[in-house]
């Protein structure tokens, strides 16, 4: 089969390797879309996400849909489509029976977080286990489906913040993570969503999502002490300091956006004198299954895909998901059958 795989910083291919065959309790899928995540950009420009480094090759893209190709049990018929929960859970911790997203030694699709790598889904075909697969509905499209991951990621830090209904949110950072959180955010009945980002093209894409307001940071100040919830999604540390002053007394603060594994210079003084509540936001746990009921119901959550290439050119859709002005979220189209 086909695949697009990282060797390393900067070194991309499409190869063949050998098509994978399902084990007890395993299916087949061949695959329709993988969406470029920011996980994916670092391990391709950088060789690294973090600490974690390409040691071997890695086939990257935790962003999928497709159908079932082979189910060796016969309980899903070919065709049936479907995305997939990327996590394989680690071991149970006492106290975490409902995290299991925190669990240690889990792995996740297209990660050199363990070893051997956790080969991820940008290929012709995939194997998971059953209990990794959300069985889609007909009026899904396989293409808006591939958002269900990262729109769940969005889901988690609403969930976290105790949900968005009737209340002023911020969303911090217009990025593909940022526009779906204020999709989520819109759809469970905020009162006001307002949406930020350091240049104009995020921002008009926010906007197109039907957000309240948008401030493009370098020309505007962000009102203090003004909202609800803040979800912040960029994982900048100006942007942290500015969205943590944003957060009204007693509000909430979620940090949904991945930052640096070292020391920042972060302002934690308002949080402080204002009471704010203060959540770190890892990946999801079940909120898959909502981002898939929400991109059935929300035909328009679409509109944030602004790019798709099929796989012979994943060398530019890598290219188009690296320049935020011009992208929101990139997919990339694996080699489907006519």
């Amino acid at each position: 089969m086909r695949a697009i795989v990282i060797h390393g910083k900067q070194d991309l291919r499409e190869e063949e390797v050998p098509t994978p065959e399902p084990g007890e309790g395993e299916v087949r899928l061949r695959m329709a879309f993988g969406g470029i995540c920011g996980s994916d950009l670092h391990y391709y420009y950088e060789g690294a996400n973090g600490a974690f480094v390409v040691r071997e090759p890695l086939v990257p893209g935790h962003e999928v849909s497709g159908t079932v190709d082979l189910d060796p049990s016969g309980e899903l018929a070919p065709g049936t489509p479907v995305t997939v929960h990327p996590a394989t859970f680690g071991t149970p911790e006492p106290g975490l029976e409902d995290h299991r997203h925190l669990w240690p030694n889990g792995a996740y699709l297209g990660s050199a977080s363990t070893w051997p790598h956790t080969q991820g889904g940008m290929s012709e075909y995939l194997i998971v286990t059953k209990d990794m697969l959300r069985v889609l509905p007909q009026s899904l499209p396989l293409r808006r489906a591939a958002l269900a991951e990262p729109l769940a990621v969005g889901l988690h830090g609403i969930n976290l913040a105790g949900g968005v209904e009737s209340r002023t949110v911020l969303v911090s950072g217009s990025g593909p993570i940022g526009l779906l959180t204020a999709a989520g955010a819109l759809a469970k009945g905020a009162a006001q969503v307002v949406a930020t980002d350091v240049l104009p093209g995020p921002l008009e894409r926010a906007r197109a999502l039907g957000v309240h307001r948008t401030i493009q940071v370098t020309e505007e100040e962000i009102p203090e002490s003004a909202f609800d919830v803040v979800l912040e999604c960029s994982g900048a540390p100006a942007a942290i300091n500015a969205a943590i002053v944003a957060a009204r007394r007693a509000g909430t603060y979620v940090q949904v956006g991945m930052v640096p594994n070292e020391p920042k210079g972060i302002n934690l003084a308002p949080l402080i004198s204002k009471e704010v509540t203060m959540h770190g936001s890892f990946r999801f746990n079940d909120e898959i299954d909502e981002a898939v009921a929400l991109l059935d119901a929300t035909p328009g959550i679409e509109d944030v895909i602004t790019h798709e290439l099929p796989a012979d050119q994943a060398l530019d859709a890598f290219a188009a998901a690296k320049d935020s002005q011009s992208s929101g979220k990139v997919v990339v189209s694996l080699w489907q059958e006519a």
